[in-house]
């Protein structure tokens, strides 16, 4: 069926589809979901695509060109459960309400779109996952190369307000937009896709992003005449990506975004890089398989407020570079667990808690004030939410009076002023809020008894009629001698005085028929039809005057947006630094000293994660620096060599965060990346095999690393032929030796590897030890030095369930193997002639008669044979010795 929004003859319509259709073309591509009284209605393929994806019931309303209409609706009390479903199916919707009154309106009620709900643009509180962001991003690539052909990237989330922008290279685009995680990119209209991005997309048009529109929104916004205050004139790319994104949202809240206050820019220099693959890896915050536990993340966040565990996972996705901010937040959390409260320093012993409890106590009554505080310059904040507010900021002082008890951490004192807002905003939601207010203004109940007078008299009228009524009846009855007059209600007549036809003669003159029934007369009097007039009204004049009356209560609160959201990041951090100080110490965790120079020192380090998962977690050290840049790992599978791995790199990643680390002592340089090579799988779709992966993210390492650089290379090579693979596993090792100068963890099969030292003395050999017991293998997980002796690969074939008989017929061809001697050094890769082979000097007859022998002895099944069928076997075997 064609689309409405296709349709140029509207002269067959109602008044009502011309206007929708009118709405729809302004919407485009958009789901509109069109306000009718209590439902939002769709139509045409907009109903058929809903009925389809909500399943919800498609029906049809009227006709258009003697074809019917197709309709679809969702309750407007539900819209929320259905918005939810709509986004995370990567759809975007266009809201369109009744702004007309009903009932003054000629024709059909004016509407219009008032808001866009797009997967990037979410604000309410029911469409947000409380512990995550999720950004808006645009992406802008220059047609002329500008600064050596630098993509600019921006983002926005909407939710707290927080925009910023950066620029990098092509080849760092995916690397990028794995670090923002946008939920949606914004592109230009004809722009090619963007292969990094999977994510749901929106498109507008090219002019958006040319400098001068770009500029000219920003300006406007921030309203100066130049962004060198926000120190991002050397990235015009960047800026052009942020005009066209803040034109994008601005457009999808059909106004301007008050509480974005600021622009900021991030730099490559700023951060710990790490790219997609790393972050996988780490399992920072999914695990291999997607879930969300166990993660570092997961078993980090006890923050008491989502804005906190939001700000934890920020950090996580954004170790830094530079010590000074690492060491203001480590300090802070110090002091955290050493300072006391004002009751400990006063010498009462009866205080309850040292600060850190306290403030964590403190911080759980609070709400989530940065979402808040943006649904506010939105207008779409909620009455409880204002409530949770009121609250909230009454409870502020309390707060801030924790942190001046003792001189704190630098860093304190400076979130600590952040927590003094203006005590007029708690009066004003004090005086306008009612203690239990509705969930919505349209239900009323929200502004506080005693805040409008106008208001209150509304109310009285609607809800104490009744003693109105009762003593107009009393005095009727005296004035009149009508003994059983009765004043009464129905929907149809309204308020009515009730006599019986006996006593229709007492009725006084000012008494005027409203009706006339078979055994009673009803009357209406001056007096009470004007206070008829004045109660069936009350209630709409109610719910219009306190919606009028919320709104200028967020006419006040709007000026209180900057500082509100300045306070909502202070707790954040507060929040995050005091999980990160109690996480610390229940588990026993360190402060890592920080140096400048490229340096990794660990005594006793342990896995964050996989020690909360075993009774004992066996802790090992790590030493990397320019004269130990390379540590070879070797031993069996299954004994701990990507757990080790992950383990160095998360000690560096948490200690680069500010945080304490799970270690006896550690020490950490300074990091520019965190490379990891760890496991890979085919990617069909894209038709590349384990291996072309393998070395994809291999030539990514070499390309990049630096000397400031934490490399993991686990098993490189093994995805190919033996020679191929021992081939590019020493050439990459070589490399990262010699060229790039990377701090090193290359764990490896490879024996040969193991020579290495003897010729690049920064490197060395470590090993995970496992042992032999009567019952199988044993692994250790220690780490020690020196190459391992074994590699154990039949014992773990063996506890992995391979069957029996093919376990002993491995073990007997691995001694026949090692019956041939030492292995010789193969490739050349060492310097010295090639051995000579093992059958060089044999007889060629007496190898026919072996390989015939060998050949028999493979036929042989020795779990099938009975015990004289076996020793025949043997006789046969022994005759046809050579």
């Amino acid at each position: 069926m064609d689309s409405m929004s296709k349709t140029t003859d509207t002269s067959g319509l109602t008044p009502m589809m011309q206007q929708y259709q009118k709405l729809k073309a302004e919407a485009g591509s958009l789901l509109l979901l069109y306000r009718m009284g209590d439902f939002y209605e769709m139509f045409y393929e907009d109903a058929e695509r809903a009925a389809r994806l909500l399943n919800v019931t498609l029906t049809k309303r009227g006709t258009s060109n003697g074809v019917p209409i197709p309709m679809a609706g969702v309750p407007v009390h539900a819209i929320e459960q259905y918005l939810a479903r709509l986004v995370a199916l990567g759809e975007s919707v266009a809201i369109c309400e009744q702004i007309g009154d009903p009932a003054t309106s000629k024709g059909p009620v004016e509407r219009r779109i008032v808001r866009i709900v797009t997967p990037g643009t979410l604000t309410d509180e029911a469409l947000l996952p409380a512990k995550a962001d999720r950004a808006l991003a645009a992406v802008h690539v220059p047609i002329k190369a500008t600064r050596h052909g630098l993509l600019g990237i921006a983002w926005l989330n909407l939710a707290s307000g927080h925009f910023r922008l950066t620029e990098c290279s092509a080849d760092q685009l995916e690397s990028e937009l794995a670090r923002v995680a946008p939920a949606e990119v914004v592109l230009p209209e004809h722009a090619p896709a963007l292969s990094a991005f999977d994510g749901a997309t929106a498109r507008v048009p090219d002019w958006h992003y040319t400098t001068d529109s770009a500029r000219e929104q920003l300006l406007a916004h921030f309203r100066t005449d130049t962004l060198a205050g926000f120190d991002v004139e050397d990235m015009p790319a960047a800026i052009c990506a942020a005009g066209a994104l803040l034109r994008y949202a601005s457009r999808t809240q059909s106004q301007a975004l008050a509480h974005v206050q600021s622009l900021q820019a991030d730099r490559a220099s700023q951060y710990v890089l790490l790219d997609p693959f790393t972050r996988r890896n780490l399992e920072l915050t999914r695990t291999l398989s997607g879930e969300e536990s166990p993660t570092l993340f997961s078993i980090l966040d006890n923050c008491r407020t989502p804005m906190g565990s939001r700000l934890l996972r920020r950090w996580l996705h954004h170790p830094l570079r530079d010590n000074a901010p690492v060491l203001a937040r480590q300090h802070a959390i110090t002091a955290l667990l050493s300072a006391r409260t004002p009751e400990h320093l006063a010498g009462n012993p009866y205080a309850p808690a040292p600060l850190l409890e306290s403030l964590r106590t403190a911080l759980h009554k609070l709400p989530d004030i940065e979402r808040i505080a943006a649904r506010v310059a939105l207008r779409s904040v909620r009455p409880r939410e204002l409530a949770a507010l009121r609250d909230a900021l009454g409870a502020l002082p309390g707060v801030r009076a924790l942190l001046d008890g003792e001189a704190p951490a630098p860093r304190l004192a400076e979130l600590a002023q952040s927590l003094d807002c203006d005590a007029a905003l708690g009066a004003l939601l004090a005086r306008a809020i009612a203690e239990e207010p509705a969930v919505a203004v349209r239900d009323g109940g929200v502004i506080a008894t005693g805040f409008d007078a106008d208001l209150d008299e509304l109310r009285m009228l609607s809800t104490e009629g009744g003693d109105f009524l009762l003593q107009l009846e009393t005095r009727e009855r005296e004035r009149t001698g009508i003994a059983n007059l009765r004043v009464e209600f129905n929907r149809v007549h309204g308020f009515y005085i009730e006599v019986s036809r006996g006593q229709t003669d007492k009725v006084p003159d000012d008494y005027r028929r409203r009706q006339t029934l078979k055994n009673v007369e009803r009357y209406i009097t001056p007096e009470l039809k004007s206070w008829e007039d004045k109660v069936l009204s009350a209630q709409d004049r109610s719910l219009a005057r306190e919606k009028w009356l919320y709104e200028q209560v967020l006419d006040q609160l709007a000026p209180h947006v900057p500082a509100l959201t300045a306070c909502a990041q202070a707790l954040a951090e507060l929040d995050t630094l005091g999980a990160l100080a109690d996480h610390a110490r229940r588990h026993d965790w360190v402060a890592p000293d920080l140096g400048e120079q490229a340096e990794i020192d660990i005594d006793a380090g342990r896995h964050p994660v996989v020690e909360r998962s075993i009774e004992r977690f066996t802790p090992n050290g790590c030493r990397l620096d320019a004269t130990r840049a390379m540590q070879l790992i070797t031993g069996p599978n299954m004994g701990g060599k990507s757990t080790y791995m992950r383990q160095v790199a998360l000690i560096v990643l948490l200690a680069r965060t500010g945080s304490f680390v799970p270690a006896a002592r550690a020490r950490i340089g300074r990091i520019d990346r965190i490379f990891t090579r760890i496991g890979a799988a085919d990617d069909l779709a894209g038709g590349r095999s384990t291996f072309m992966m393998e070395m994809t993210e291999a030539a990514a390492i070499l390309s990049a690393s630096t000397a400031h650089s934490l490399v993991l290379m686990d098993e490189i090579g093994r995805g190919t032929s033996t020679y191929d693979g021992l081939s590019l596993a020493w050439a990459i090792a070589h490399r990262l030796l010699t060229h790039n100068r990377a701090l090193t963890l290359f764990a490896t099969h490879y024996f040969e590897l193991t020579r290495l030292p003897s010729e690049l003395p920064q490197a060395a050999n470590v090993h995970l030890a496992a042992a032999q017991s009567p019952s199988g293998i044993v692994f250790l997980h220690e780490v020690r030095e020196g190459p391992a002796s074994r590699s154990y690969g039949i014992e773990v074939a063996q506890r992995a369930g391979v069957p029996a008989a093919v376990i002993r017929q491995a073990s007997r061809e691995l001694e026949r193997l090692e019956s041939q001697g030492a292995p010789s050094p193969q490739l050349g890769l060492f310097g010295g002639e090639p051995a000579p082979s093992a059958a060089a000097d044999v007889d060629p007859a007496e190898l026919d008669a072996l390989r015939a022998l060998r050949e028999s002895l493979e036929q042989i099944d020795p779990d099938s044979l009975t015990p004289r069928d076996a020793l025949d076997a043997l006789y046969r075997l022994k005759h046809a010795l050579p």
